[in-house]
């Protein structure tokens, strides 16, 4: 009983310590000094750097009601977030596939659109950078899919000139129309 009341003792102490400010004082401030400047946010481990998106085409599918909006991360580094969940039909590395595409860099700029041209396009998975040909096996037919790929599953640092620079970061909205 005895120990009880000196763990409850030494726990109040402690705590009255705390409490006062273990006996330091706080500076107090002068209408005079320069404002404090707050800290930005603590960047998270594994965050996605903000980027700008531009507006989306006006042909491009529905997004599902509970689509996630933050992103998941592969081993590779692809962040990826399904926008609409497709049929149980997914493709493999060896499928082609038709789709409808909108990509853009970090900056909103948009370098490719094959909803701006009005039609879909049909490759290899086998044939595109290893960001697409890894984010493509995520969703089945009918799914909808946006892509953050890292610069190392894109075009690394040679980029693709004149409208990818060296090391960029390549944002994608993808719908998976069909597999082939």
């Amino acid at each position: 009983m005895r120990l009880q009341w000196r763990v409850m003792y030494c726990a109040c102490a402690a705590l009255s310590l705390c409490v006062l400010g273990c006996g330091e004082s706080v500076p107090q401030r002068n209408s005079s000094d320069p404002p404090i400047a707050e800290a930005p946010p603590a960047k998270q481990p594994g965050a996605t750097t903000e980027h700008v998106r531009p507006e989306m085409p006006s042909s491009a599918g529905l997004v599902d009601p509970d689509a996630p909006e933050e992103f998941t991360a592969t081993d590779s580094g692809l962040k990826y977030r399904i926008l609409r969940h497709g049929t149980d039909n997914k493709p493999k590395r060896s499928n082609a596939v038709e789709v409808n595409y909108h990509g853009w860099l970090d900056d909103g700029t948009v370098f490719d659109s094959s909803y701006d041209r009005g039609e879909s396009i049909e490759f290899g998975l086998n044939q595109v950078i290893p960001g697409w040909t890894e984010g493509m096996q995520l969703i089945g037919e009918g799914g909808m899919i946006e892509l953050e790929i890292p610069s190392d599953l894109g075009y690394g640092p040679r980029g693709s000139p004149p409208t990818i620079p060296g090391g960029a970061t390549l944002h994608f909205l993808v719908e998976l129309i069909e597999v082939k």
